[in-house]
């Protein structure tokens, strides 16, 4: 921690020795001595130098105005010292200031240093380095300090309602330093996670068509995860509150003043691209992603983007269904992965639910299997918190309110596929093993009575394929199997 300035007496003490400092006659001569010393200063009474710590003091904190003035004042120089070389060359911090740069930015996130920094106007200071600055470095360090400066409420409205400052931010998306595009990033979220202030925001972004295309190239260029996460969730913040933006950005052509348009993916492959690059780097992250695909497929316009000729639907199915079949919920998972799993699985099925009855594509083994697991490992999590007995009523609820989403998506998308079912994909799925007894008492417990129509066409095609299983379906749940579907 960088502690306050303490001024120290620099005072002689005369040659006194230790005995002397301890005892009453410290800088006294003796009787007859032709010169006579002076006696030293006293040294500062202990109130004076703790009102002198207090007023140096940046709130209730014990970082010193003092040497925030001066390392911000070394800051300006810097850049003044910078304005009279050559245009082109980049500028590199010392290591001392940088070092002292870095602090400022810690600090920032002490409430007390940001308020400070807000009323002393280091914004400003901070937007005039950004718009000058030649050092890559710099720049990102300035934006950081914002950064933290947004985490408090007040400093974050009052940054919002910088409107010099923001449209330079807007503009940093399209630097090429992935660090200070990270920072970017995250300054961003952190304002649109204001609810205060988010919808200046997204009317500034509406506002600058020029955002879409950065993120789009960002997210289908860039190999660095930390920012293709942090890219994730703003675009996936952004599509969450604004559903006009939404739709603009995957109809709306690049821009004609958008330096990239030439190369630009459209938003739906940029998605697809990043998620593809995070599988294997962070598989955590892809929640953001695959958010965003699916809210896509919540309006016509994202639905369109992903379904017409030519568009990346049938990549985003093939790539989701990997996921689904290969990295979560396998068979060799205990139930309670679902509790791990939920927010990953439950965008991922809903996305393909949707693409399923669009694209009509076809239903592998594999992901036949999948639906049907992850009902049998509700059920029998479920069964085993019943039987344990070991956590509170209220506790439950609120955690089955948590899988409802992936349960409720998982019935239904697998009731559309059961209804298009036919004998061979249902042999092939007994004999793999994906279908047992267990798992589908399981799979069918959950699917009546919202589903009935499937599970009658179900128990119709195992009547001929499996018919002792038809007969404990007929029994366990008292249904019939008079009812056909197509065939997939």
């Amino acid at each position: 921690m960088l502690l306050c300035h303490v001024l120290i007496s620099s005072e002689h003490k005369d040659g006194c020795s230790q005995e002397e400092v301890d005892g009453d006659s410290c800088g006294s001569s003796t009787a007859g001595s032709p010169v006579m010393d002076r006696n030293p200063s006293p040294p500062p009474e202990e109130d004076e130098t703790e009102a002198g710590e207090e007023a140096d003091a940046i709130g209730e904190t014990v970082y010193s105005k003092h040497w925030l003035f001066s390392t911000l004042t070394r800051l300006i120089q810097m850049v003044t010292d910078q304005e009279s070389g050559p245009s082109d060359s980049s500028v590199e911090l010392t290591d001392d200031l940088e070092e002292d740069l870095c602090r400022v930015w810690d600090m920032a996130m002490d409430k007390d240093v940001a308020v400070f920094l807000q009323e002393f106007k280091a914004p400003d200071i901070l937007l005039g380095v950004i718009a000058k600055s030649r050092s890559p470095r710099l720049t990102e360090i300035c934006v950081g300090i914002l950064g933290n400066m947004a985490c408090f409420h007040d400093t974050c409205v009052s940054l919002s309602q910088n409107s010099d400052l923001c449209s330079v931010l807007l503009l940093l998306l399209g630097d090429n330093d992935p660090p200070t595009l990270l920072e970017t990033c995250r300054l961003l979220l952190t304002c649109l996670s204001q609810p205060d202030v988010a919808p200046l925001w997204l009317e500034r972004i509406r506002q600058q068509p020029a955002v879409c295309g950065s993120l789009c190239f960002i997210m289908s260029s860039s190999t660095n995860v930390d920012l293709l996460v942090k890219v994730g969730e703003l675009v996936d913040k952004l599509f969450d509150e604004d559903e006009e933006l939404m739709k603009s950005w995957v109809s709306t052509p690049a821009s004609d003043s958008d330096p990239n348009k030439d190369t630009q993916q459209d938003m739906a492959s940029s998605l697809l691209e990043a998620a593809t690059q995070l599988r294997s780097e962070s598989p955590e992250a892809l929640e953001v992603y695959l958010h965003s695909l699916q809210l896509l497929t919540t309006v016509e316009e994202g639905m369109q983007a992903l379904v017409s000729d030519g568009a990346c639907g049938r990549e985003v199915w093939t790539f989701v269904c990997k996921i689904v079949c290969e990295d979560l919920c396998q068979e060799e998972d205990p139930p309670l992965i679902l509790q791990e799993q939920k927010a990953l699985l439950a965008p991922a099925l809903a996305l393909l639910s949707a693409l399923h009855s669009s694209l009509q594509t076809t239903i592998s083994t594999e992901l036949l299997g999948s639906l049907i697991r992850i009902l049998q490992f509700n059920a029998e999590w479920r069964q085993s918190r019943t039987d344990g007995n070991s956590e509170s009523e209220e506790s439950q609820k609120e955690e089955d309110e948590q899988l409802k989403a992936l349960v409720e998506t998982t019935a239904e998308f697998l009731s559309a596929v059961l209804m298009q079912l036919n004998k061979d994909l249902l042999s092939a799925i007994v004999k793999e093993g994906c279908l047992t007894e267990r798992s589908c008492v399981s799979a069918v417990a959950t699917l009546v009575p919202q589903h009935i129509t499937a599970v009658q066409h179900l128990v119709s095609l195992l009547s001929e394929v499996e018919p002792k299983l038809a007969e404990i379906i007929k029994k366990d749940f008292s249904i019939s199997s008079n009812v056909s579907g197509g065939n997939i």
